[in-house]
């Protein structure tokens, strides 16, 4: 990946579930030096700021579980103007807020993909498939739907039409560990690459990711990550609502970043899911720092080594 325009974009997302906190996370990203870990490694960053919401439409829905639905379709609508605002002009690295905000941001960069004529993949690095739609929820969290959303799965009303819904085949998944039947019985009929935990344990995690990098390359097309800090273990990364025991290492993190950097095809990228009230005296989101970094060129040998004691 040569040297990038870089132009973060604050989502501070937290309608998207009904645990409270995410609203921090673009400000505990900035605090955590973000934007100069990628300076020093010659990339321009421009920072425009945190996405605002003008007035919330009429949206209502048959499903009564669904929680703040006007703000997240609000939400939806922003960030996908802003995405395909941002994109043109280098590469969004949208920092949120919950999951949810990828509803937008991958609608959005999937508009872009389809002016410049290029097909837009996406690797969801995610404990969870968000594969739900607004009729099959059962929490009302609407963070566990964007995939469902920017597919174009039906039953997303009063959400704006996808203009270029993603193919399932186009998405791969890595790092499954929490998938409720409804999701499991819905992806089971779609050609979407699935790599759960355990896959990882038997098989590692080069393999999988590798295949779906030369399939994204082949096609000539681009890549949008999105990455949930629950995709970490809660060991070594507790900030999150979302907690599953048994995710990534640290390690293995890496790995996937410098691989992506070998690829040469990231176009965007989400940080999710960072609950700062959760944290311990911020590693989670210097660790998540780090990977950003090491997408964007950071050896595993030049990453600083920080002291929690």
């Amino acid at each position: 990946m040569d040297k990038t325009d870089i132009i973060l974009v604050g989502a501070p997302v937290d309608c998207g579930k009904r645990s409270r906190g995410c609203i921090m996370g673009p400000d505990a990203y900035r605090t955590a030096g973000l934007s100069d870990a990628l300076t020093e490694l010659g990339h321009h960053v421009e920072d425009l700021g945190n996405v605002t919401l003008g007035a919330l439409p009429d949206a209502t829905h048959k499903n009564d579980a669904l929680y703040k639905l006007a703000e997240n379709v609000a939400w939806t609508t922003a960030l996908s103007h802003a995405a395909m605002e941002a994109a043109p002009r280098g590469m969004p690295i949208f920092l949120g807020g919950d999951h949810a905000l990828a509803a937008g941001t991958v609608a959005g960069m999937a508009a872009h993909a389809a002016t410049i004529e290029k097909p837009l993949f996406v690797l969801w690095l995610d404990a969870h498939t968000d594969y739900h739609t607004l009729d099959s929820t059962t929490s009302g969290n609407i963070h566990g739907t964007p995939v469902g959303y920017f597919t174009g799965r039906d039953g997303f009303a009063p959400f704006p039409a996808v203009p270029a819904p993603v193919p399932p085949e186009n998405i791969c998944m890595i790092g499954l560990r929490s998938v409720d039947g409804a999701e499991r019985a819905a992806l089971d009929g779609t050609d979407m690459q699935l790599v759960d935990m355990r896959a990882i344990d038997e098989d590692g995690i080069v393999k999988p990711l590798s295949a779906f990098l030369d399939r994204v390359n082949a096609a000539g097309g681009i890549l949008h990550v999105s990455l949930d800090v629950d995709f970490l273990d809660p060991a070594v990364a507790p900030a999150v609502g979302t907690t599953v025991p048994g995710g990534a290492t640290v390690r293995e993190a890496h790995l996937v970043m410098e691989m992506l950097h070998d690829a040469g095809c990231v176009c965007s990228l989400d940080l999710v899911e960072l609950n700062p009230f959760l944290d311990e005296r911020g590693r989670t989101a210097s660790l998540m720092v780090e990977l950003a970094a090491s997408l964007m060129g950071r050896s595993v040998f030049d990453r600083p080594t920080h002291r929690y004691t």
